[in-house]
């Protein structure tokens, strides 16, 4: 197979140098076209990926998920969460001004063309950022939050490390490449897919990241997202792109179908074509593979009975405390057995929400999860003769 795309590759690429300089210019376009394709062919499509599942962390997918990698723009994911943090701990507000500085105006790649002294609120900068990529806006913001862009990148390191991102270690809040004399950001696949899973606890993030198109500057400027998996793919609303040349094209995607959200990462992919094709390729096999298999809902009963003693009333059902919900296989889903254990007979008084047992969720030998049952109700003492009575009897 590499022999014969070697031998189609020259082919090619020879007769490219035989076009004749006049009249030949979309022959030669398609010939280049045809020489990227078999590039594309040719090549891995990625140097790392993995698919995981969002609530359980469960891995679906994997190749070389620590290979040191640099991230690119996937360095904002870290600035991205750190914002959600903040807003959410109320310490921004959305609205609250950021100003640009002379050094974020300067700042090239991906922009949206900040000048000294303009000012925009937090929300038209997070925008930009995760809709258009801006190099610059991520720079003002990093700027606002801590000071300056090298105090927050100590921030930023200072998170990863708390999520586990062990191959992590960044340099910069926006992604570029390291200037002379400067490190590259370095990451992992298995890196990425930690933060996406805290980046999707956060609705605003996943409202950005999942808008197709929108405008700053009043208007005056439109911001494309760079996913162009949003729209496309069928349940796509994240999360973020990065390239460079180094770096090649990386990907972090999310979707969510009937209640379950997969996340891809996809590291160094050849062109922007192919990591998006392969991206999409990662979450739909995950969703054709897999299910999020629900069995017993919050507050639904099951059917066995807890004997009350010393109460006013004499048997209750427990219900669940949480969603007893499971990862499986679409063609283990009709395996999965469940087991009730509970606590019976319990003494009065009860409150709401007081653990009565578990649910163990079983495939085979295999115990897939557990879900705490618990009193639906308060139960009461019964007067002291019925206590009595249920002590001794």
């Amino acid at each position: 197979m590499a022999r014969r795309a070697i031998v189609v590759f020259l082919a090619l690429f020879f007769a490219a140098q035989a076009l004749p300089p006049a009249g030949a210019f979309a022959q030669a376009r398609r010939v280049r076209v045809a020489l990227q394709k078999v590039v594309e062919e040719n090549q891995t499509p990625y140097v790392s990926a993995i698919l995981m599942e969002a609530r359980t962390g469960q891995i679906l997918f994997e190749q070389d998920i620590h290979k040191p990698w640099p991230p690119a723009s996937l360095t904002k994911m870290m600035l991205m969460l750190l914002v959600a943090e903040k807003v959410k701990q109320g310490a921004l507000k959305l609205d609250e001004p950021i100003d640009v500085s002379a050094k974020a105006s300067k700042i090239g790649g991906s922009q949206v063309y900040l000048k000294q002294g303009e000012r925009f609120t937090l929300e038209e900068m997070m925008k930009a950022i995760v809709i258009h990529s801006a190099n610059d806006a991520s720079e003002a913001v990093a700027e606002k939050i801590a000071g300056d862009a090298d105090a927050f990148v100590i921030m930023m390191n200072q998170r990863a490390q708390e999520l586990g991102m062990k191959d992590t270690k960044y340099f910069n809040a926006h992604g570029l490449p390291p200037e002379r004399g400067q490190q590259p950001d370095v990451t992992s696949a298995y890196d990425i897919a930690l933060l996406a899973r805290e980046l999707v606890k956060y609705p605003e993030i996943i409202k950005w990241s999942s808008t197709a198109k929108d405008s700053f500057r009043d208007g005056k400027f439109v911001l494309e997202n760079t996913n162009h998996l949003i729209g496309r793919f069928p349940g796509a609303d994240g999360l973020k792109t990065g390239s460079y040349h180094e770096a090649g094209f990386n990907l972090a995607a999310t979707a969510e179908r009937d209640g379950m959200r997969l996340i891809s990462v996809t590291m160094g992919s050849p062109s922007n074509k192919v990591r998006f094709r392969e991206g999409a390729k990662l979450l739909a096999m995950g969703f054709a593979e897999y299910k999020m298999l629900t069995v017993l809902k919050p507050g639904e009963t099951v059917q066995q009975e807890v004997k009350i003693k010393g109460g006013q009333v004499k048997t209750i059902h427990a219900v669940a405390g949480g969603p007893a919900q499971i990862l499986v296989k679409r063609s283990d889903e009709k395996a999965v057995k469940s087991s009730v254990q509970l606590t019976s007979p319990v003494w009065a008084p009860l409150k709401k929400g007081d653990k009565l047992g578990e649910m163990t969720l079983m495939l085979g030998d295999k115990s897939l999860g557990k879900v705490t049952l618990v009193s639906n109700e308060e139960i009461r003492q019964s007067n002291i003769i019925w206590r009595l009575w249920d002590r001794f009897f």
